[in-house]
């Protein structure tokens, strides 16, 4: 993340920049933006208007259902406003995706150590965004024993707050993922047959 600030100006930049890359044809109003990316209001304002001047994104009014906090549960209302789009003819996204994948998450020792406390890992295979290769059904698998689920859940969180897209992954215990590799389950042959990392195997699978 440091080179890229460097390239770039702002942490903040890097992640709404991000978010559109991997929300192509999704309107954003700034709040949704701002919740998403972690940024300040005032940060992604700042952001947004670059990007506008750039021409990497587009304003449209639009009306669309967005999920509000209401109390300790979540309502969804139609909303009206002025939202941002990615500009889908802008000359360089593939290469700005890549970049901006590249150069911050990759499948190496610091995936492997964000999962450290999560349980006693045994394997640990990385795909999809990690590797660049946006058509993979999967994104991560995570076998072990006395894994914490909750700890998962919030390292993906933090994960997709970085590189601004949703995480596909699957998590299973030891005893289950053998079960499934032994029947040669689908979700499990999807991954493992095609292309990916593996940063921990202490099964011996691959």
């Amino acid at each position: 993340m440091e080179t890229l600030t460097t390239l770039f100006g702002s942490e903040a930049k890097i992640k709404i920049t991000r978010l559109f890359l991997f929300s192509p044809g999704i309107p954003l109003f700034s709040t949704e933006i701002a919740t998403r990316s972690k940024s300040t209001s005032g940060a992604t304002k700042k952001e947004l208007a670059t990007l506008l001047k750039a021409d990497i994104i587009r304003k449209r009014k639009v009306v669309k259902d967005v999920q509000i906090k209401k109390g300790k549960g979540v309502v969804v209302k139609k909303v009206k406003g002025i939202a941002y789009i990615l500009n889908d003819k802008f000359p360089y996204l593939e290469p700005l995706k890549n970049l901006l994948t590249i150069a911050s998450i990759q499948a190496d020792d610091s995936l492997t150590r964000s999962f450290s406390s999560a349980g006693r890992i045994k394997l640990l295979v990385a795909a999809g965004v990690f590797i660049q290769n946006w058509d993979s059904r999967v994104d991560l698998l995570i076998v072990g024993d006395e894994l914490n689920l909750t700890k998962i859940e919030s390292i993906i969180r933090t994960i997709e707050s970085e590189i601004g897209k949703e995480i596909s992954y699957s998590a299973f215990d030891t005893q289950d993922f053998e079960y499934r590799l032994g029947i040669h389950d689908r979700l499990v042959r999807d991954i493992l047959d095609y292309p990916h990392v593996t940063l921990i195997d202490k099964i011996a699978v691959v």
